[in-house]
């Protein structure tokens, strides 16, 4: 391949996504290939896709429209979940040249042996059953923070999720190899890594391993200031683990735990691994241990079978329990899975009043959790992206500060004091000189 090629990536979706799109594309130049912008005229676009949202082909036929406007003769390649779940129908959208499944995303450079547009797109795409390795990856050069993948795949086959459909079986390298990824990590400018996969706390498959030894291990990398948790199941958030993070050199104290639903009902009908008192259990033991900690929520809003009543327990549930933010996703019908084929389908414009109220309701918790902060002292890591002559930066339990923009303090971590909320919700921040610190 000529070392003059130049390619683009465009990632849709999760912090796993991110992570494996970057390790794709160091692939690419450790080949001789150039990285560029997405606008800079590349020869080749590589569109990794998602599946989570219900209009993933719009977002996809949207995404190539707008490559093929920059570059008309550029080879177009598509990999990622919406890639394995539903190739023949990625590879109809005009322009596409190659599709590639979750078994053959990594060897991608195998696949591209000739850059030319094809009339019809080439399938490379293996049943998911035979997708059992486990790729490391991690993000670097385009964020301040660095996503670890630590784990992919998921074996619990919840039943509005297609996910194990599109990455297989639960997998993972061992503690070892993963603090080796991370010591890579360590070795550049990063201070923050976030873990992410796809069910994290399923970490050990195979090995006699689980996610709290790793959780250990990586708590002595050296060169790596913070570490955040990403998604992790309840019934996985074992409280052995929230208590060693409580006192660990490096966890940051900030979660995020899907709930789903406040209804035991419908939690037992999406076949959920835990019930509402559980995560009742979960959340007290984390704000016993750490008052100040931010809690993330995901739900679902619209789930066949919620009536009025349900929802109005998820309402009341939500309400009831310190948490900081949700995530509200609306359900949508997806092929292959169980709900999908349930009775008592709520209607859409019922679904999104619901999710309005939902997300009023994370308004009102984030609003009250950034209230509690005030007049805190916190750590703050700074990120490069400049708006208007600010710059911003999260602390360590996630609450998003904005300061005047100095581009000295871009990747470093500073003292500060939480002094306002402004009209964006967002939190101004003072930082503190070392004599105040000392104080």
């Amino acid at each position: 391949m000529s070392q003059y090629k130049k390619v683009a990536f465009y990632t849709l979706g999760c912090k796993l996504n991110f992570s494996e799109t970057s390790t794709i594309a160091r692939n690419f130049e450790n080949q001789g290939f150039a990285k560029v912008d997405f606008t800079d005229r590349p020869d080749i676009f590589i569109i990794n896709t998602c599946s989570v949202t219900d209009n993933a082909d719009k977002k996809c036929r949207q995404i190539v429209k707008k490559a093929l406007k920059i570059n008309p003769n550029a080879f177009v390649t598509m990999i990622g979940c919406y890639a394995q779940l539903k190739p023949g129908e990625i590879a109809e959208i005009d322009g596409v040249d190659l599709v590639l499944g979750a078994n053959e995303k990594f060897n991608i450079l195998d696949h591209i042996e000739k850059l030319e547009k094809n009339e019809v797109a080439k399938i490379e795409n293996a049943n998911i059953k035979e997708t059992t390795d486990f790729i490391p990856s991690f993000s670097y050069g385009d964020r301040t923070r660095s996503f670890l993948k630590v784990q992919d795949g998921c074996d619990y086959f919840c039943t509005f999720c297609t996910i194990p459909l599109a990455r297989g079986k639960s997998r993972n390298a061992t503690v070892a190899e993963t603090v080796l990824e991370a010591n890579k990590i360590a070795a550049t400018k990063i201070k923050e890594v976030v873990l992410t996969g796809v069910n994290i706390g399923d970490f050990g498959q195979g090995e006699g391993e689980n996610f709290k030894d790793l959780v250990v291990a990586l708590d002595d990398v050296e060169g790596i200031e913070r570490f955040r948790i990403s998604s992790i199941e309840p019934n996985l958030l074992s409280n052995e683990i929230i208590e060693f993070v409580s006192k660990s050199k490096r966890f940051l104290p900030h979660f995020h735990i899907p709930l789903q639903s406040g209804s035991d009902t419908l939690l037992k009908a999406m076949r959920r691994k835990y019930l509402t008192d559980l995560y009742v259990e979960r959340v007290n033991t984390i704000k016993r241990l750490m008052p100040n900690t931010c809690i993330g929520v995901d739900v679902i809003v619209g789930f066949p079978g919620e009536t009025e009543e349900e929802f109005l327990k998820t309402v009341d549930f939500i309400q009831s329990i310190d948490i900081s933010y949700l995530h509200v996703f609306t359900y949508s019908e997806r092929a292959n899975t169980t709900a999908r084929k349930m009775a008592e389908a709520v209607p859409l414009n019922i679904r999104r009043a619901r999710s309005r109220q939902l997300q009023i309701l994370s308004e009102k918790k984030k609003r009250a959790f950034y209230e509690s902060q005030l007049g805190l002292e916190k750590s703050v890591l700074f990120e490069g992206e400049e708006n208007e002559g600010t710059m911003y930066g999260f602390t360590e339990n996630y609450v998003k500060v904005k300061i005047p923009f100095d581009a000295s303090l871009v990747n470093e971590i500073r003292q500060v004091e939480l002094t306002e909320i402004d009209r964006d919700g967002i939190v101004k921040a003072n930082i503190l000189t070392v004599a105040q610190i000392d104080k």
